[in-house]
């Protein structure tokens, strides 16, 4: 089962960069869940979706999976693009669109 080593992104609910500097080693669905029968519940015999592996440095991560044996696949973090602007702007003379409030 091949597993997936990644940086996480910043959720659109949050305001801070917790958990997004390490990287992330999780193990990828090997078989499909299925609906139980009885309760109705999702259930899946596979338990090593249950497990995340947090590492400092995707070097630790790669050399981890290598000395365990695991079949992993890297996938980089995508550049962050961050507008700068200032709540001043929104007083501007010459501001772009009309202030209505």
């Amino acid at each position: 089962m091949p597993a997936r080593i990644y940086k996480p992104a910043k959720s659109a609910t949050q305001s801070g960069m917790a958990r997004t500097k390490q990287w992330l080693l999780v193990f990828e669905q090997d078989k499909p869940r299925e609906i139980e029968p009885l309760m109705g519940w999702t259930s899946s015999g596979d338990t090593r979706q249950q497990i995340r592996l947090w590492f400092d440095s995707k070097e630790e991560a790669m050399a981890y999976a290598e000395r365990e044996g695991i079949a992993y696949r890297v996938e980089e973090p995508h550049e962050v693009k961050r507008r700068t602007i200032s709540y001043s702007d929104n007083f501007k003379f010459n501001r772009v669109g009309p202030w209505t409030h």
